[in-house]
């Protein structure tokens, strides 16, 4: 593997170098260990979240188990690796972890500066604000002078700055390492209001004791596509990756499911029969097995069926699709074909 040396440049990013031998074959090395390594948040409801057995579940859980399905046959075989903010880059470039799933925001400098590669976006998102109800506070322009809880090492502290001085408002970060810490400090009064991806909020929400005091205001103040990320140097690892999300988009397109992909095997529909590897380049392209998309599927799910049960209407966060549509239905989420 690679050796890393990191410092700190600001608050939000971990600048590392990288030098010594090249970059190992991660799929070679996922096979040869029996299963993925992947790296989660701390403790986020709908995106990656421990239960009190420790069993794992949420979106960016499942993305690792589709990888997972495609490379090893098997969702279950995943190790997953909570992960704090500052830690999670590191963690990868280090050969730490496979896989970095963990509501990551894909921007230039992280995808240029880091030596590391988005694999696609699995959940289009926005940075809000989240206040108690009884504070009467209707818009983020009458946030003037609040105090703020934040977690450090992310992008949030960098659009709140600059929303801040574009607004010529004063605030005072409250900042903590974890979720979890800044959801406590909200609820302990540390701070008039918490600030973080839209998504990451409804998550926190449910976690205070009484959900229904507290409200999401109607501002979104940044771009946050959240996706995947794996080591750059290592194409093969990285199109796994890439292709395990889109076949999941390419499954709820094509109308394919869990529960009918079986059924599928005697379609005639020739775009699902490519979906399914009974016919084109099947596996060959990625060095998988021809049913790698079958697998993922059968096993986890399309990305609609993904969607409502980690963060949609069938969970407890009961987000609507918004941007994270298909694009058939006025969202965003399109991926190219397999053919």
């Amino acid at each position: 593997m690679k050796r890393i040396t990191c410092s700190i440049a600001t608050a939000a990013l971990t600048v590392c170098l990288t030098t010594g031998l090249a970059q190992a074959d991660t799929k070679e090395e996922v096979i040869k260990r029996g299963y993925l390594q992947c790296g989660v948040s701390t403790g986020l409801p709908g995106f990656s979240n421990p239960d009190e057995k420790g069993a794992w579940s949420g979106l960016d859980v499942e993305v690792c188990r589709a990888v997972a399905a495609a490379t090893l046959g098997d969702a279950t075989k995943v190790k997953f690796l909570p992960l704090t903010a500052k830690e999670r880059f590191t963690a990868l470039q280090s050969g730490e972890i496979d896989i970095l799933s963990r509501n990551t925001t894909w921007t230039l400098t992280r995808d240029s500066s880091l030596g590391l590669n988005f694999a696609g976006t699995s959940y289009y998102d926005g940075q809000g604000f989240m206040v108690s109800k009884g504070l009467g506070v209707k818009s983020a322009l009458e946030l003037d002078g609040a105090a703020v809880c934040i977690q450090s090492g992310t992008t949030s502290e960098l659009n709140l700055a600059d929303y801040f001085k574009q607004n010529k408002m004063e605030y005072k970060p409250i900042v903590f390492d974890t979720s979890d810490q800044t959801v406590k400090g909200f609820e302990a009064g540390r701070c008039d209001v918490l600030t973080s991806d839209q998504s990451q909020l409804y998550g926190l929400r449910i976690k205070l004791a009484k959900p229904e005091d507290a409200v999401v205001l109607p501002e979104v103040i940044s771009k946050e596509p959240l996706g995947p990320v794996v080591r750059q140097g290592d194409d093969a690892w990285f199109n796994i990756v890439k292709w395990s999300l889109y076949a999941m988009i390419n499954g709820e397109e094509l109308g394919v499911t869990s529960a009918n992909v079986a059924s599928m095997q005697d379609t005639t529909n020739p775009g699902i029969k490519r979906f399914l590897g009974l016919e084109g380049i099947k596996g060959e392209g990625l060095g998988l097995a021809d049913d790698w998309s079958y697998q993922i599927i059968k096993q986890v799910g399309n990305y609609g069926e993904m969607f409502e049960r980690t963060v949609g209407q069938s969970s407890p966060l009961k987000i609507g699709r918004g941007l994270n549509a298909l694009w058939t239905q006025s969202g965003l989420q399109y991926a190219p074909p397999i053919r």
